[in-house]
Formats: C-alpha cells, structure tokens, sequence
C-alpha cells in the first residue's frame, strides 16, 4: 500500500482539498474541474492560483479515484498530507520546494544562447563564413532544453485531445527548427559564405535558402520569460497558515504533581494546568483558575485594547498575557482551538475564492486551434496547387511563427513587472495579475478600525485635573510609576508623560495590584494610578468633575485612569487608540473612486461610531467578533456587493482572503499580509487608493497589450497564409510586436 493510500481519508463521502501539479494555463484547470465534475455525485472547484481543487464527493468514491481521475487528465494530484502533531494544521516541517530554479535556468540559457543567434540573423554584418552553423549550434539547446516544458505539455496536451499555448509555441519552434535543418543539410543554406539578407519585402519563396533560427530561438526565451514573470508573482498557497500557526506558543510550563514541567505546546491535553507568566504567551485556549491580568490579543485580533481577565475568563491560545502571573486550565486544544479554527478560515476562503481567467487564456482556447488548422491547411493548399514543397512548408512555418503569442506571452507579465515595481517605490505590493482584475469591479471598501483607520496602540489623548492641580505635576508622578509597569495602557501614559516633561523619576516601592492598577512612592509622594476602585480602598474619592470627565470618556468608548497621591484624587487620564491623521483625506480618495466605505471593528458601537464620524464613513459594523468578520464580507457580497477589504490583524486574514479584493496594512501581522492580494507597506490608508487605481492602470495596460497582440496575429496571419511573408518578416514583426509591448508597459513608471 503506498504511503498515498495509508493516509487517504474513509471512503465515506465528504470534502477533501488536493494539491494539483503540471497546471500551465487557467484552461487546464478548467479541464481538470470538467473531468472530476463528470464522476457521479462529485462536485469539484479547481484553482489554478493556489494549485488546489476541492472536491465534494458521495459516499462510495474513494479519494483515491480521484486521484486517478485527475491524472488521467495528463497532471498530478496528492491528497492532503496527515495533520502535524498539535492537529493545528498540516505538518510543515520541510521548506517548500523553489519550483522557480529549473524554470529560472531554463530562461538563462535561453538569454545566453539565443540572443547572438537573433544578432547574426538580423545584422548581416556579423554573418562570418560559417555563421549559419554556429546559430544552429546555439539554437538546438535553446529549442530542445530551454523549451522542453513546452513540448512536455503539448505533448500531454495531445494525449487527450487538448490544444493550447504551450501547444503553438511547442508546434512552432519545432517546426522552425526542423526546416532550418532541412534547408542546412538538404537546401542551399549550408552553403559556406551564405548571407540572410533582413529585408522587409513581400514575395513568394521556395524556403530552400532559409533558416529560420532566430525565430525559433526568440520565441522559446520571449515565452519563458513570460512564464518566469507570471510565475514568480503567484501567491504562494499556504503562506497564511504558515503565519498563522507560528503565531502559538512553541512549548509550556504545565503543572504536574505540583510542580511546573516545561514541555512542548503540542502536548497539551483539555484539562491541563498550565502557567503563563507576564511577557508570555498562552499556549492554548482556556479558562483562568487563580490570578488576574491584562491580555494583549493584538497579534491575534488585531485590536489593541487589551482585556483584564480574573478567575473564570476564557483567555484565546497566542495572545500574551501583559500582566501579572495566571494559572490556566485548557479547555481546547490542536484544531479545536480559536487560532486552528482562523487558519482553518483562511484555507476555506482562499480555495474557494474565484480566480478571473486572463484574457489570454480564454481567447486561447479558440486561438491555437485555429492557427494549427490554418497552418495545416496553408500547407495542404500549397502543395495541392503545385506550389511545391518548399513553398508550401515556407508558408505554414510563417503561419505558425506570426501566430506564435510572444507578445501575448509578454503582455500581462512586462505590465505586471512595471507596474509592480512602481507601487513598490509608492509603498503598494501587487501578488499577482489575477488582483488586478478584482479592482475593476469593486464597488464597497471594508476598512478594519485598528490598525487601519487608527494607529492601533494605546495614546493618552487628555489629561483632566481637579481644581489646583499642576498637568505636568500629574504626568509627572503618574508617568514615574507607569513606567514601570508593562501594562499597555500604562506604557501609554509613561510615552506621553516622557514627551511631555521628560526624564521621569524612578519609584520606590512599586507594587502592582492585580486587576486594579499601580502604587508606589514618587519624589516622596505616595501614589495610585488606576482604576477608581483602587483609590476608593484609599479613600481617595473622585470629585465631581472627575467623575463627570470619567463617565464622558467611557460613553465615548475610551478608557480612564485615575491618578491621586498623598490622600486626594488629583486627575482623570483618558486613553485610547488614536485616528491616523491621514484616515479622512483616505476616505475621501476611496469615495472619489466610486467607492462606498464600511467599518468594521470588534469595539462597542460607541467608539466605532465615534471613529466613523471623525473620518466620514456612515456605514458602521461593530462588536464582530473575529471569527465572524468573514462572514460579513460574504454577507455583503451576497447582497451584490463587490468588496474590497483592508486590514492588518490575523483575524482579518480569512476576511482578506475571502473578499473580491484583499489589502493588508504593511504594519499588520504576516498573516493577513499573506492572505491578501495587496500589501500596503506604509501602513497608510491613502495608500489604498493608490493602490486600487494603480492596479486599474496596470489592467488597462495589460488589455491594451493583449488587444494589439492579437491585432497583429489577425493583421498578419491571411498574408503569411497567401505565402507573400517570407518568415523573416514574420519574425520581425514578431519583435517588434514584443518591443511595442514592453514600450506600452514601462509607460507605466510615470504613474503618480
């Protein structure tokens, strides 16, 4: 039994997601969907972006035959590889594969090889005697080896019955390759001394005295070129749950028999009592049994608030406890948990999100069966009348070389590579063409609240003393003991306090009383920074206008220290997470693109609606919780929307992944950036519109390209059929059609 078949799930029906290889095209994905979709009961959905197909299949069908089925089709197929020991994922222990190193080769050779065979062919200056020999001598391995996937894949292409690009490009360089052998060991072309004028002349040839090297040696390295572009831009699949699984802790201090034993985090069990002390993170779900502290769930949620929790809170695996010692009991473990739970999101979204098929790829279909037939038939009708087989084969091989999609091969990845490069020097990462044709489309934005429309950390925004009171006295003091605190909240205030009188003195005495705050001596005063419950044990009482100015900042939706010393409360520190300064002239440039905008934030209604008003949005989402922020993208696109999404936490990646459009904030966690389609490195929203009109520019240039691509091959194609295009020209025209191309997409460096 091979070691496929010991891990293959119970032939009892259900889902499964396979990893397919030899894909080269959106058509063969489209042919590897129509042969499993022709199984009974089977239901399949094949992604040529991520290499995956998920399939639904009855009870009865074995995963296997699945397999089978798609191998049939001429490509291969795995089932998913056996979970990793803490069930949280597939097991990842080796590096991937640099599937680009053969490809990348390939192109060198070709480069190095093929680009003197195209000078001597085309400047007659450089044909030395035996010129013609040392092209074929350089050609063969550009057209053999460098082209090899190529004939690979037509000839699995012909195995069942299928045609596509490879097929022409495959069909033509052969061919071209095969005459000019012919015309070298059979013809005049071997003669020593012999000169390839480059004339642009219209008129029928025998082809005896011509070898068409150059266009077959040209038309390997333009393609190759074209597939290392398109294939160095695909998304990596996996890449998010990669990011998302290493965001767990890697091992725990449990308590055996009373004692602390350090070991791995996958060998946790529901029920386990394990510590977490401050700085650390929590190796999995559960429920606090002794202790309180504040939890940073940022890396996690992206939101930067972080949460007290006391004895009988659940607390989240991989979000890190900021504060004092806590004992956890685990309730969930592995794929149970909430982070195997969000990688599992991120997995469903990006399977099944459709990837729109290149414009090439779908003409494609239609385009290379008809050029091999009109060749066929340019051939057939030259030698029916008398042409004469040299004539006759002369005009199939023009057929085939005008029709060979070297600029088609170069539109969308010379685009891609000018326009990416722009939007790096203007902060925007492009992963792929597929994006770009998302942002034609979309008509609503989804922003995430921190992080995106806000900094994301803690600010203190006011200071409100009571009457008497000195501001930088209170920054001072409340500053000197926060400091010494890890409390994100009071970092804040140490930050600001720092900005605002500078050094700070240090604290005698400092004690951190769990759940409630701070206390210690300070330039001989003793002082409590904290919740107003802390100073009340100190009879410390709020005066009216604290009071007020407390109750004000908690319907706003921020939160508020109180701060007393030598037995009086002396002033209110109100703390939040701050607008981005350059949020509302974003939105506005999101709006003046014809788009509505959406916040979307697991805060309470008042400080979303707050934040909502301060930039100019009027549609808000609040209180999501972070598995949930999926399905309200899904919820608007099944209301018809088309839906871009910008965010930066680990709970935004399976939304990003899920949305028509992704952009992660540069700033943000690895995950979300590699779930979504766009990366905004500065982490400013003004990028987005940037980003969503560079991508638009760079989709038009790519149109344009594929138009006149085409435009020539029409153009040309009836004259090469007629035999009044001698093959030369045919390759010129060629060229010329790429250099247009590439010309067309660095216009594309000018964006601002």
């Amino acid at each position: 039994m091979s070691p496929l078949t010991d891990n293959r799930p119970p032939a009892a029906g259900g889902e499964i997601e396979l990893s397919i290889g030899g894909m080269t095209c959106a058509s063969c994905a489209n042919r590897i969907e129509r042969k499993l979709n022709k199984l009974d009961g089977v239901t399949a959905t094949v992604n040529y972006a991520t290499e995956k197909a998920k399939v639904s299949f009855p009870e009865g069908v074995d995963p296997q035959a699945l397999v089978a089925e798609v191998e049939k089709a001429g490509y291969s197929a795995t089932l998913p590889a056996p979970p990793s020991q803490d069930g949280a994922g597939p097991a990842s222990g080796e590096e991937p594969h640099d599937e680009l190193a053969p490809l990348r080769l390939r192109l060198v050779v070709s480069l190095v090889l093929g680009v003197p065979v195209i000078a001597m062919a085309m400047i007659p200056a450089l044909q030395f005697t035996y010129w013609q020999w040392l092209s074929l001598t350089l050609a063969a391995p550009v057209v053999v080896y460098a082209g090899w996937p190529f004939h690979r894949a037509a000839w699995t292409n012909l195995r069942h019955g299928a045609a596509t690009m490879d097929t022409l490009v495959s069909i033509g360089t052969l061919a071209a390759l095969g005459w000019s052998l012919w015309a070298l060991f059979f013809g005049t072309a071997g003669t020593p001394g012999m000169v390839h004028p480059f004339a642009f002349t219209i008129q029928r040839t025998d082809g005896s005295g011509n070898i068409y090297l150059e266009a077959a040696a040209g038309v390997t390295a333009f393609i190759l070129a074209g597939r290392y572009f398109e294939a160095r831009s695909k998304r990596r699949a996996g890449a998010a749950l990669r990011a998302l699984l290493e965001l767990g802790a890697k091992d725990v201090a449990v308590l055996r028999e009373g004692r602390e034993v350090r070991v791995p985090a996958g060998e946790l069990r529901v029920g386990d009592l394990f510590v977490v002390r401050p700085g650390e993170k929590i190796a999995t779900d559960g429920v606090v049994e002794e202790g309180s502290s504040a939890v940073d769930a940022s890396m996690l949620t992206g939101e930067s608030v972080p949460v007290e929790v006391g004895i009988g809170d659940a607390v989240t695996g991989a979000t890190v406890n900021a504060g004092g010692r806590l004992l956890v009991r685990a309730t969930r473990v592995g794929s149970d948990t909430q982070l195997a739970q969000m990688a599992h999101l991120v997995e469903q979204a990006q399977t099944g999100k459709a990837e729109a098929q290149r414009l090439a790829d779908r003409i494609s279909g239609v385009f290379v069966p008809i050029v091999i037939a009109l060749a066929v038939a340019t051939l057939g009708f030259w030698l029916g009348t008398g042409g004469g087989a040299g004539a006759a084969f002369t005009a199939a091989v023009a057929v085939l070389i005008i029709a060979c999609p070297c600029a088609l091969g170069l539109a969308t990845p010379t685009a891609l590579l000018v326009g990416t490069g722009r939007g790096a020097q203007l902060g925007i990462l492009i992963k792929g063409p597929e994006v770009l044709e998302s942002t034609r489309a979309v008509d609503t934005v989804v922003l995430d609240k921190t992080g995106t429309v806000t900094e994301g950390r803690m600010t203190l925004v006011q200071v409100v003393t009571a009457d008497g009171q000195d501001e930088a006295q209170v920054l001072r003091l409340a500053g000197a003991l926060e400091h010494a605190s890890e409390h994100p909240i009071a970092q804040a205030v140490a930050r600001a306090a720092a900005e605002r009188v500078g050094d700070l003195p240090t604290p005698e005495d400092f004690a951190n009383v769990e759940g409630l705050g701070v206390q210690g001596v300070v330039d001989g005063h003793a002082v409590l920074v904290g919740r107003p419950r802390l100073l009340a044990e100190w009879s410390q009482h709020l005066p009216i206008e604290l009071e007020r100015a407390l109750e004000a900042a908690q319907a706003a939706g921020r939160t508020a220290v109180a701060v007393g010393w030598d037995g009086q409360a002396r002033a209110i520190l109100v703390v939040a997470d701050t607008v981005k300064p350059t949020s509302a002239q974003a939105i506005a440039e999101l709006r003046a693109l014809g788009l509505t905008p959406v916040l979307l934030t697991g805060d309470n209604e008042a400080v979303a609606r707050s934040v909502a008003a301060e930039v100019g949005i009027e549609e808000v989402i609040a209180e999501v919780l972070p598995a949930d922020k999926v399905d309200v993208v899904k919820r608007l696109q099944a209301e018809g929307r088309s839906v871009a999404m910008v965010g930066d936490g680990v709970n935004d990646a399976a939304a990003l992944a899920q949305a028509d459009l992704g952009l992660a904030m540069g700033t943000g966690t690895d995950a979300a950036i590699e779930a979504a389609d766009l990366t905004l490195v500065r982490g400013d929203l003004r990028v987005a519109a940037d980003a969503i009109r560079l991508s638009r520019r760079t989709l038009r240039t790519i149109k344009g390209n594929l138009f006149w691509a085409f435009a020539y091959n029409v153009a040309a194609l009836p004259l090469a059929a007629l035999g009044l295009l001698n093959p030369m020209i045919a390759g010129a025209a060629m060229a010329f059609s790429s250099v247009f191309v590439v010309s067309n997409s660095l216009r594309l460096r000018r964006f601002t």
